[in-house]
């Protein structure tokens, strides 16, 4: 009896083309309930085998062995700038625009924090970027201008980049990969930010609406840790 029930319960846990092909019930030894043998034949059986990542797939841990400080970047002047010099500081990773709506009250802001904690180990790291809108284009002179200018900015600003598409800048290609989430691969507008701990790692990503105040207790969790 305890032979045909195990059989029964295989052949329920089965495919039916799987199924079909199982001994018939008196070929089964029949085991004592709760034996180890019988754990062990319930879960070969019944357990679901682990989803394999898809090749190719950016997942949300793709990029963990690496760090920001493996990039080397263009300044606003041209300069090459390893990210390796950030090393040990909290760092908000911003595409910035000039002709944007979020343009005023986020380079406002960023200045202000940045004015704040850099002395703490802060750094803001300014991409510009023309993709959303074409709302950055202006040459690279033109748009330290009117970042030092009108806004006293005073963080790090390189050099004009693709977010995304066919040329998206390595760097963005990390950022990107290390913190998908519900905003997925695509950066969606400008002054979407990216937040990097003091061992270079993604540790949170904000959409363009969130603003760098709202990010100010991150900042400064971040600066303490």
């Amino acid at each position: 009896m305890a032979s045909s029930t195990t059989a029964a319960a295989l052949a329920c846990l089965l495919p039916a083309s799987q199924a079909s092909r199982l001994p018939k019930a008196a070929s089964f030894a029949p085991l004592p309930a709760h034996s180890a043998a019988w754990r062990r034949a319930a879960v070969s059986v019944a357990a679901p085998r682990r989803r394999r990542s898809a090749p190719g797939v950016a997942y949300a841990t793709a990029a963990t062995e690496k760090s920001i400080y493996d990039f080397t970047v263009k300044d606003i002047d041209g300069k090459g700038i390893a990210l390796s010099k950030f090393k040990g500081k909290a760092l908000l990773i911003v595409n910035v625009a000039s002709q944007c709506g979020l343009t005023t009250a986020n380079y406002t802001e960023l200045s202000h924090l940045y004015e704040k904690y850099k002395a703490q180990g802060f750094e803001i790291l300014a991409f510009p970027c023309n993709q959303f809108g074409f709302q950055e284009p202006g040459s690279n002179p033109q748009i330290k201008q009117f970042a030092c200018t009108r806004f006293k900015a005073e963080f790090p600003i390189f050099d004009k980049v693709d977010v995304n598409g066919p040329n998206t800048a390595p760097i963005y290609k990390f950022l990107k990969s290390s913190a998908g989430g519900f905003l997925g691969d695509l950066v969606k507008w400008n002054f979407e930010k990216f937040l990097v701990d003091k061992n270079g790692k993604v540790v949170e990503r904000y959409p363009p609406t969130t603003s760098p105040f709202q990010i100010e207790k991150d900042i400064q969790k971040l600066i303490a840790a």
